[in-house]
C-alpha cells in the first residue's frame, strides 16, 4: 500500500463531507488525515485527505467521488510537487528547572511558544508529519500533558491553481 494525498474541491454546502468521508467508509479505507476548509472562493472548499491504498481501489473510490454532485475537482497531489503541512499545538510540562532546555528544543525545529504558565508551555509547530513526531519525541522526555494535531493540509507547487477553470466559476 502507498500513500495517497488527495485534494477534493466541493460546493460548500452542508453535508458534503460526510458524503466525501462515508465513500471512503463504505469502501474499507481508513483515512490517515482529513481537513477541509473554505477556499478563497467562499462558495468552495478544499477537503485534503490522506490515505493509505493501493492505486486500482483508490482509482475506483476516486471514480465513484466524481459521481458525487457537490464534488467539483479531485486532484492527487504528489509529495514531491506539493507543499504539505500539519499544525500541532502541544503542552509541555516546563518548571524553572527545565525550562530553558525546552525552549532550546523549540528554537531547534523552528517551533514557538504560544502560552507561558509556571508549570507549562503551549509550542504551536507546522510541519511536516516527520518533523512533528521528531519535536515530540525530543519533547517527550520533559512530559507532554496535552496535545492537538490537525490534518495534513496541502497544495501544489508553481503558478497552476487546481480551482481555476470552467467548473468552478460555474460553482460561484
Amino acid at each position: 500500500m502507498t500513500t495517497h494525498t488527495l485534494s477534493v474541491l466541493v460546493e460548500n454546502k452542508p453535508g458534503v463531507l460526510a458524503r466525501v468521508s462515508g465513500l471512503f467508509s463504505r469502501r474499507g479505507f481508513n483515512i490517515d488525515s482529513l481537513a477541509v476548509g473554505e477556499t478563497e472562493n467562499p462558495e468552495v472548499s478544499r477537503i485534503t485527505i490522506v490515505v493509505n491504498a493501493d492505486a486500482s481501489p483508490l482509482e475506483q473510490v476516486t471514480k465513484q467521488l466524481n459521481k458525487l454532485v457537490n464534488v467539483l475537482k479531485i486532484v492527487e497531489l504528489d509529495a514531491n510537487a506539493s507543499v504539505q503541512r500539519e499544525l500541532l499545538l502541544v503542552k509541555v510540562r516546563a518548571d524553572r528547572a527545565v525550562r530553558s532546555q525546552v525552549l532550546e528544543t523549540v528554537q531547534l525545529f523552528r517551533a514557538r511558544v504560544v502560552d507561558v504558565a509556571a508549570e507549562t508551555l503551549t509550542i504551536e509547530a507546522t510541519g511536516t508529519g516527520e518533523k512533528l513526531d521528531a519535536l515530540l519525541r525530543d519533547l517527550e522526555p520533559f512530559g507532554i500533558k496535552e496535545m492537538v494535531q490537525s490534518g495534513m493540509v496541502a497544495i501544489g507547487r508553481g503558478s497552476r491553481a487546481i480551482t481555476a477553470g470552467p467548473a468552478l466559476r460555474a460553482a460561484s
